[in-house]
């Protein structure tokens, strides 16, 4: 085991909220809020339905399962059905392409229930889970069409669920490296396919959150570089640790994340905030367009197919995702829904689009995710815009009204109005409950009948 790995993992053991600054203290129960209403949302998709009827006859009891009914589960269940949820409906935030608190929130929320730890102790937790994958994915490089979940979130829930049961760091360690035997290599090739087998990955990190701190308090041994190991060869093609522990303390990967607005893969988003430019600058109907042409980096470009074969699917189609935008004004939750993919004047669109690759632009990455738009009206008129980087996804300007609107809308498939506003007000003043329990008796109270 390195010494930065050793750092990490003491650093996760021994700060508190107390030490964290107010600003991220804020933006932890703005995870936490965003997180809860994409879980609550997700949880009523029908595949999602269906796996927790199959699960349900041995779910057991300790946990809650976030989903219409809030039935008892043992927490790795509840842990793993409540992430697999959340991942569902394409609107879990993120940080530089990790989905981090969709892997690491589930778990917690399971172990503090079962614990009854105290609200401030899981937001401990999520902090800094949030900041081991943050760090660990500095370093880390993925192998082409690997798709990020699954591997370092998963780690960093394994991190995340060991602090939250009181590991001291050899123990948070030994959970993490436990937790190198789990991780997964997903495709993103799933994505355009519509294979929703590709939401399993945020479920087995929140299942490695229960299970690996479990396991390190039994006696099991990992080997010393096991982490280095998995990284650098076996999920990953390079790891490097140089920069693992600089600035640990006062810098935090869960300032530096981004919360999603679009309910749409991530790398399209700045060709569909170029696309809302151009029909803001023309006034453009879905009838007098003749034509809209994307030219972007190659990970985008690939999100090509006009025909996505079922809603997972239509949220890995720029061409679905731009004729949406145009019909029907957004690309929110309601709006890039299954109804969309039925819509025909959404579909004629859709064979509008067309996608080219720039291979300057594919240079510039990874930090920067170009795109430029030109838009065509059957009269000839054009328009043209452009981004670098997703315009409406960053948190400049200030993400937080937006982050409790979607919450309010995600949260409404499940809560009555009032239910809203006062699990809203509950995780605003999260570092005061008494336990993770307070969360769910607010939720059962205000179900939805």
């Amino acid at each position: 085991m390195s010494k930065q790995i050793d750092g990490l993992a003491q650093f996760v053991a021994s700060a508190a909220w107390d030490d964290f600054p107010a600003a991220v203290q804020h933006r932890a129960k703005l995870v936490l809020l965003d997180t809860v209403g994409v879980i609550l949302a997700g949880s009523l998709r029908p595949e999602v339905i269906a796996l927790r009827a199959r699960l349900a006859p041995t779910a057991g009891t300790g946990a809650t399962l976030f989903a219409p009914g809030l039935a008892p589960a043992a927490p790795q269940t509840a842990a793993m059905l409540n992430a697999i949820a959340g991942r569902s409906i394409e609107l879990c935030e993120g940080v530089r392409g990790l989905q981090s608190a969709v892997h690491i929130l589930p778990g917690i929320l399971a172990i503090g229930e079962y614990r009854s730890s105290t609200g401030k102790a899981l937001l401990e937790a999520l902090v800094l889970g949030y900041e081991a994958a943050g760090r660990l994915g500095l370093g880390y490089t993925p192998r082409p069409y690997s798709h990020p979940n699954g591997q370092i979130s998963l780690l960093a829930a394994a991190a995340a669920g060991a602090r939250l049961n009181g590991l001291d760091s050899a123990g948070i360690s030994l959970a993490m490296r436990i937790a190198t035997t789990m991780l997964m290599t997903p495709s993103y090739t799933n994505t355009a396919a519509g294979g929703t087998t590709l939401n399993l990955p945020a479920g087995m990190g929140a299942y490695a959150a229960v299970l690996a701190p479990e396991m390190a308090g039994s006696g099991y041994v990992a080997q010393e570089d096991a982490i280095e190991e998995a990284l650098g060869t076996m999920v990953g093609a390079a790891f490097d640790n140089a920069a693992l522990l600089t600035g640990l303390g006062s810098s935090w990967q869960i300032a530096e994340g981004y919360f999603r607005f679009y309910a749409c893969c991530n790398p399209i988003h700045p060709a569909l905030d170029s696309l809302q430019d151009c029909l803001v600058a023309l006034d453009a109907t879905p009838t007098n367009i003749e034509r809209i042409d994307v030219t972007t980096y190659a990970f985008a470009s690939v999100m090509c197919n006009p025909q996505p074969p079922n809603y997972f699917a239509s949220k890995y189609s720029l061409p679905h995702a731009a004729a949406t935008l145009v019909v029907r004004g957004g690309l929110g939750f309601a709006d890039l829904d299954d109804s969309s993919l039925e819509d025909p004047v959404i579909a004629s669109l859709r064979h509008r689009v067309h996608i080219t690759e720039d291979p300057a632009m594919t240079a510039l990455g990874p930090d920067r995710k170009p795109a430029h738009v030109t838009v065509t009206l059957a009269d000839g008129r054009t328009a043209q815009a452009a981004c670098e980087n997703s315009k409406r996804d960053t948190f400049h300007p200030d993400p937080e009204p937006g982050v409790r609107s979607k919450f309010a809308e995600l949260a409404g498939t499940m809560l009555t109005a009032d239910g809203i506003a006062t699990v809203e007000h509950a995780i605003d003043h999260a570092e005061d409950w008494g336990s993770v329990g307070d969360l769910v008796a607010l939720l059962h109270r205000h179900a939805k009948s």
